[in-house]
């Protein structure tokens, strides 16, 4: 059996998640539902909106914490934006994967055009579709040039859509070269801090849908998508699908994926946690000693004309910012605050330098020093970032994060969105 014959047999199987797994999806659907419900007013979502109303009518599948519903494609395209708009979405850090954000929305749309799912069929699908796209993070072997949440995330958004609509397995070869045929996205965006970076993610999400209802309709595709010639692991990454493979089924990934205290590009992270220590002290110097590719995701130049979706990536104002507010909130992600003089002193005294990690997707361990005003240096190693599973938030750190994203919702006419994610998701009124 070759690596890609396991990766389908294992997409296709039955599973019963062991308990903790269990847990830990279920954690997780709740945080991915809440951040989109968040990321439901996020700069952007309107247009987002209009684009996918065009797309046709229908009530096929719900938005989330809006109380509208739209064709499936479009639901899952509107709703991954949401999840993805604030950069406040789970991740797998060793993977460079924001995993559950295009298979949740995908999985819901899905649901939704149904009538609803068994809850375990549900979150195995969900389990099982992150596995794949964190799997397929993990067994590249080169630092990232294509936007791999989104190039990976439709192979496991698309497998995990397969298992709810109940295809064969023998129709997973399919779905997996139709996922191949919809996958795009580039780092360019990221570079440039730019609203693009979203919506190649809603990209994926839609991207899933489409591809498994093509296989639903009798249409075929290539089949060696990911170690062929031009497969995924020789164009979009450089990798060995095996590193992978050989563990499938006794190492689930959802249960190494991080949750995001902040709203903002995760390897912004461990600096925010460390530095939230120190809001409001008088501090006059903070060096931040990280692996190249922190450097690469959000050391980007501080500039008062920035957008909010630059501002989400840059390292210098979200230091400024959790200084001076002790918190990163969205609402301040607004023009008045990037040319807030108080900030901008803030950010320069910010920098950032490479620690010589020879790991390309390496996120972590960083080091910071804080010079206070006042007193002596503070040396502060962070060998795992805030939200990882060695340093998972604490229950009140949890519960912040909630109740800032249920208020900064639009009105939700279904409170099981918060107080009951699992039967929101399979249970559509």
């Amino acid at each position: 059996m070759t690596p890609t014959e396991h990766l389908l047999a294992f997409a296709a199987a039955p599973h019963a998640l062991p308990p903790d797994v269990r847990t830990d999806t279920l954690r997780l659907v709740a945080d991915t539902l809440a951040v989109g419900a968040a990321g439901s007013t996020s700069p952007g979502m309107d247009g987002v909106l209009a684009v996918a109303r065009s797309w046709g009518q229908g009530n096929e599948a719900r938005l989330i914490a809006r109380g509208e519903r739209l064709p499936a494609m479009g639901a899952a395209y509107a709703n991954c934006f949401a999840i993805h708009a604030l950069e406040w979405d789970a991740v797998h850090e060793g993977a460079v994967v924001h995993a559950m954000s295009a298979v949740v929305p995908a999985v819901m749309a899905a649901v939704d055009r149904k009538g609803g799912a068994d809850a375990e069929d549900v979150l195995a699908a969900i389990a099982i579709g992150v596995d794949v796209a964190a799997g397929l993070g993990l067994a590249a072997e080169t630092a990232l040039t294509f936007f791999r949440p989104a190039t990976a995330g439709i192979f496991g958004a698309a497998l995990a859509v397969a298992r709810i609509e109940g295809l064969s397995e023998s129709a997973f070869a399919d779905v997996l070269g139709m996922a191949h045929a919809h996958a795009s996205g580039t780092m360019q965006a990221h570079t440039e801090g730019s609203i693009a970076l979203p919506l190649q993610f809603a990209n994926a999400a839609r991207g899933a849908i489409h591809a498994v209802d093509l296989v639903r309709h009798g249409l075929t595709a290539a089949h060696d998508v990911i170690e062929g010639p031009f497969g995924h692991l020789r164009l979009f990454d450089k990798g060995n699908l095996e590193t992978y493979t050989r563990t499938l089924g006794s190492r689930w990934l959802i249960s190494e994926v991080s949750t995001k205290p902040f709203p903002s590009g995760r390897a912004s992270h461990a600096v925010l946690g460390t530095l939230q220590g120190f809001a409001g002290q008088p501090v006059e110097r903070v060096e931040a000693h990280v692996p190249p590719l922190i450097r690469h995701l959000v050391g980007r130049p501080y500039d008062p004309a920035m957008t909010p979706a630059y501002a989400r990536l840059c390292l210098p104002f979200l230091a400024a910012l959790m200084l001076r507010d002790g918190e990163i909130d969205p609402r301040r992600f607004t023009a008045e605050t990037f040319a807030d003089p108080a900030i901008t002193a803030l950010a320069a005294k910010f920098s950032h330098h490479d620690d010589g990690n020879a790991d390309p997707n390496a996120l972590s361990p960083q080091r910071l020093i804080v010079v206070l005003a006042d007193g002596p240096h503070v040396e502060c190693p962070v060998p795992a970032t805030l939200g990882a599973p060695d340093a998972p938030l604490s229950a009140e750190q949890a519960f912040a994060k909630r109740d800032l994203c249920r208020r900064l919702a639009v009105s939700e006419p279904d409170p099981r969105l918060f107080a009951d994610p699992l039967a929101y998701i399979t249970e559509p009124s």
